[in-house]
């Protein structure tokens, strides 16, 4: 079995909230909470949740896009968790990201060309002639024009801008991509294809992805695993067929029970969580998910369950499991 590409260990990311005059009354946002998983070479692992459960703060700080809290960032064998900016230069051409915003995550002042070829630039790749080949190459690769290579990016719609996003991305050959829900700005239409492109891509370059969506049914498709979060913390962790077919938590089975199902005729259990997700600046005590659980026990709100093996490849946090 190959080493892992990627370690994260009890990573902890904390915001602080308020604070007046000289810091008094500042609150701590647990953005995220002691998540920790590996990933292998060439392995997509989905990370789904609700709206602000955690997941991009994930990415973000796993990339190294914000300074961890706590925890180990583990890359090729290398601690990067407190590498200076110099020092992660050489990691930033392994490890890159793809935004959620294709609007916002292009500059409007720069060509398509100027933005695919940037990192060269930064990373002092290519240059001149070499430079324009390798962003036409770029282009082709993911499915536009080389001649787009002289327009802005206002002149594109969200699916080619994702696109261009994702050559971006792909300039300096990396090795390991964060997939920050690349897809939910887009149109159903045009978010398959991406998917299918994003999975062409993956074994033409020998990518790893940390794929981060709304969109269950979706992640299953292009995950080899799936880690599902809820109030900063990573509450169930399996492999994606097992997962999808036999959750385990019960936040993870009301998620799988919301996906429509295509034939109108066959019946489907739906589990309605009651109440709101709670504050993060406030969680519950003991268990984050017991306030919604329909299997809420005495234990779940003094004791926080702890992410631990039931199977070979499968976690769960819960005291069901005890």
């Amino acid at each position: 079995m190959s080493e892992p590409i990627l370690k994260v260990e009890h990573l902890k990311k904390y915001f602080v909230a308020g604070g007046g005059f000289l810091g008094g009354n500042q609150r701590v946002i647990k953005a995220v909470d002691d998540v920790s998983f590996t990933l292998l070479p060439g392995e997509t692992l989905g990370l789904v949740g609700e709206s602000g459960c955690g997941k991009s703060t994930t990415g973000r700080t796993v990339l190294r896009l914000y300074e961890p809290t706590d925890g180990r960032i583990i890359f090729e064998g290398a601690d990067i968790t407190n590498l200076s900016g110099r020092e992660l230069l050489p990691y930033r051409r392994k490890m890159q990201m793809i935004f959620q915003d294709p609007y916002a995550s292009l500059d409007s002042r720069m060509t398509v060309g100027d933005i695919v070829s940037e990192p060269l630039d930064i990373h002092h790749l290519a240059s001149g002639k070499e430079r324009e080949e390798q962003v036409r190459s770029l282009l082709e690769r993911v499915g536009l024009k080389p001649e787009y290579a002289s327009r802005y990016p206002h002149e594109f719609s969200g699916g080619q801008r994702q696109r261009i996003g994702i050559a971006r991305a792909l300039a300096v050959r990396p090795r390991f991509i964060v997939c920050d829900e690349p897809i939910s700005a887009l149109d159903v239409s045009i978010q398959a294809q991406v998917v299918n492109m994003l999975e062409d891509l993956q074994e033409e370059f020998a990518l790893t992805y940390l794929f981060i969506a709304h969109d269950l049914s979706m992640v299953k498709h292009i995950s080899t695993r799936i880690g599902v979060m809820y109030l900063g913390k990573l509450v169930e962790l399996g492999q994606s067929d097992q997962l999808y077919h036999d959750p385990q938590h019960p936040y993870t089975k009301a998620l799988l029970s919301a996906i429509p199902v295509p034939n109108p005729k066959a019946k489907k259990e739906r589990i309605v969580l009651q109440g709101d997700v709670p504050s993060p600046l406030n969680p519950p005590s003991g268990c984050p998910f017991r306030t919604r659980c329909p299997h809420a026990m005495k234990v779940c709100a003094e004791v926080e369950p702890r992410l631990q093996n039931i199977s070979d490849e499968r976690q769960v946090a819960c005291h069901l499991f005890r």
